[in-house]
């Protein structure tokens, strides 16, 4: 008496009878489905933050702030209020530069809500990592949809544009700083380091396009395939190309040495 059996903790689950190939798969879309209805819920809830803030709700409501009217109103603390906010703040931005995009008129939408729920894949933490970054990161979404139209090579339907997002907020959260800037005291240095500064971000931007035709998964050898007729395409050598998508990947002008630079 009074003694515990760690087995009576873990008592097992009756057996149940291997699921078959076609039920396992109608379980992952079901959980598929569930997690795309949550993504949707935090698009539709952004664009609902955005609107009652650009509002001041809190004012007719008798609240002195957006903080205090977020406690009263659904219980949640200051940090989690200005979260909200954070991931209203990268969405809507991230939406506007599609939508202004090339190609894809077809995402406006009166409602924004509506407009907000295009479901890019993102997580609240990858929305509020960028969130201070905003101008960043929709100048990269806006060039490399840019980039693409131009190319002709890929239609800019809703999952291109979808990888394009979501490849250019990993980007911006995965991508080291830059180096500090130092002004050599020779003229001549500082004019070629100059040239190379001008080189490389030009590679970058080749880059970049080189990643949304090959994305970063494909090694080299796959990558050689998808990029030949790409590089033939726009007059680039196919080394040329692989090492500008290695320099955008890894953003180490090293990446560049024996070929570009």
């Amino acid at each position: 008496m009074g003694e515990h059996n760690e087995d009576q903790d873990h008592v097992a689950e009756p057996a149940r009878p291997t699921l078959t190939t076609a039920q396992a798969r109608d379980m992952t879309a079901g959980l598929r489905a569930a997690m795309d209805d949550v993504r949707r819920s935090v698009a539709v809830l952004a664009a609902r933050v955005h609107d009652a803030h650009a509002a001041r709700i809190w004012l007719p409501l008798g609240h002195s702030s957006w903080e205090s009217y977020c406690a009263a109103e659904f219980g949640i603390s200051r940090a989690q209020a200005y979260r909200l906010l954070d991931v209203a703040r990268s969405l809507t931005a991230i939406h506007d530069a599609v939508a202004a995009g090339p190609g894809t008129s077809r995402t406006r939408d009166s409602d924004p809500a509506v407009a907000a729920a295009l479901d890019y894949g993102l997580s609240q933490r990858a929305l509020i990592a960028v969130s201070g970054r905003t101008d960043t990161v929709t100048q990269l979404i806006t060039r490399r949809l840019t980039a693409l139209a131009h190319s002709g090579l890929q239609a800019l339907d809703e999952p291109t544009v979808r990888a394009v997002v979501r490849q250019a907020v990993r980007d911006l959260r995965t991508a080291p700083p830059p180096p500090p800037a130092e002004s050599p005291a020779d003229p001549a240095l500082a004019e070629l380091r100059r040239v190379v500064d001008d080189l490389a971000a030009t590679t970058h931007q080749l880059g970049e396009l080189m990643l949304e035709v090959a994305p970063a998964y494909l090694s080299d050898t796959a990558a050689t395939d998808v990029l030949a007729p790409l590089c033939e395409h726009i007059g680039e050598t196919l080394d040329n190309g692989l090492a500008a998508r290695r320099y955008a990947m890894s953003g180490d002008r090293r990446a560049l040495h024996g070929t570009i630079l």
